[in-house]
């Protein structure tokens, strides 16, 4: 095989997909709770936008970021109205907004001998070198250091370890409302108002790492709107492009510091991943879609909570929306064992962190297919017992 062998892939090859279903290549039908990783959020094939794709790319695909596009222009202005922002650069994936949210706050920084940038230990943010230096886990980044300098870890919803390391040479804190990759680990309300009120002591910008928690996967259509705060910087992706790829990097007036040559992304928010973004902002920032993915999420829990009385190795069911963790006593079953054993079941789910099981289903999943996930993930549990 002439792929470099980066993944560790399981034995499937799907052709074919239906909102929350994967078809494998010799027929058989899989429920999906991964949904590309929080990505396909409206599903696999939604007929509004397999129709955006083909009548966009039947007109025009990509022009470079040389010209002006009217499908941009309405996201940008989209995005801009939701947030109450200022402004919007259009990345190609999540890794690359949180690069152009490092060169903002180093930008910023600059003029006011502040070079140094506080993230989370657990955090994940990508894969390129500045995302990695930013990333609170040494297992993604041992072979590929020295990292960018001046980078100071903080244990996640500890006040104490911020106040200790937050000073005047800070220029940003980058946080995730709910850390995915770390293992579904939700900001303590103290802690997030802590790092606020820091950051406008000492003049420096909070990051929002909305990669996987935006586009209305909490219930929200931005995670900071989960909180009585609002953040200098958003960067998003996944989501946002349903399964084509884009991601935004927001700022608000402090943090708008890019002029002219400053940055660029040759296929950035380019016509056709624009095109699809309209459509998923127009359908996901609906009041009532929102609130029913709140109703899906909550009945999820409950479902899970009343599912992990019946086994003792499952610890906790955490999470928003439908961002949703279920921590496992490791000692007692492994996630690995747990991941391949729904797969037998025809189930697709994913580990988060050393002993969480990650469920970011479609946020339009129904009762009905949340109902089979809960028969599936039983029979999965107990064949692990």
């Amino acid at each position: 095989m002439s792929l470099m062998k980066t993944y560790k892939r399981f034995n499937l090859n799907f052709v074919e997909g239906s909102g929350v279903f994967l078809i494998e290549k010799n027929g058989e039908k899989y429920l999906d709770f991964v949904a590309g990783v929080a990505v396909n959020v409206l599903g696999h094939s939604n007929p509004e936008i397999v129709n955006v794709i083909k009548n966009q790319a039947s007109k025009l695909i990509h022009i470079s970021n040389l010209y002006y596009d009217d499908n941009q222009l309405s996201l940008a202005d989209k995005l801009v109205g939701l947030s109450g922002f200022s402004s919007v650069f259009f990345t190609n994936s999540g890794t690359e907004s949180i690069e152009g949210a490092l060169k903002i706050a180093k930008k910023y920084g600059k003029n006011k001998r502040k070079d140094k940038i506080i993230y989370m230990n657990q955090s994940f943010h990508g894969r390129t070198l500045g995302a990695l230096s930013v990333t609170g886990q040494e297992k993604y980044q041992k072979d590929f250091t020295p990292l960018i300098k001046n980078v100071i870890p903080v244990n996640f919803n500890d006040v104490e370890d911020l106040k200790n390391k937050m000073n005047n040479e800070v220029s940003a804190v980058i946080v995730e409302p709910i850390q995915g990759e770390g293992g579904i680990n939700e900001i303590n309300n103290d802690f997030l108002n802590e790092i606020r009120s820091l950051c406008d002591k000492y003049d420096s910008l909070l990051i929002f790492d909305e990669v996987q928690a935006g586009v209305g996967r909490t219930g929200k259509f931005f995670a900071f709107e989960n909180y009585n705060i609002k953040p200098d910087i958003i960067t998003m992706a996944k989501g946002l492009g349903g399964g084509v790829p884009i991601g935004a990097l927001i700022a608000n007036k402090k943090a708008d510091v890019f002029t002219y040559s400053d940055h660029g992304c040759t296929f950035g928010g380019n016509p056709l991943v624009t095109a699809v973004g309209n459509k998923i902002v127009d359908i996901v920032s609906n009041k009532e879609f929102l609130e029913e993915v709140v109703t899906k999420g909550d009945y999820l829990k409950i479902k899970l909570t009343e599912l992990s009385g019946n086994f003792d190795f499952v610890k906790k069911v955490k999470g928003k929306g439908l961002m949703i963790g279920v921590e496992i006593d490791t000692s007692k079953v492994a996630i690995k064992k747990i991941v391949e054993t729904a797969i037998t079941n025809k189930l697709l789910i994913i580990g988060a962190g050393s002993n969480t099981i990650r469920l970011v289903p479609p946020l339009t999943v129904t009762i009905e297919e949340i109902d089979l996930f809960i028969k599936l993930f039983e029979k999965t549990l107990k064949t692990c017992y």
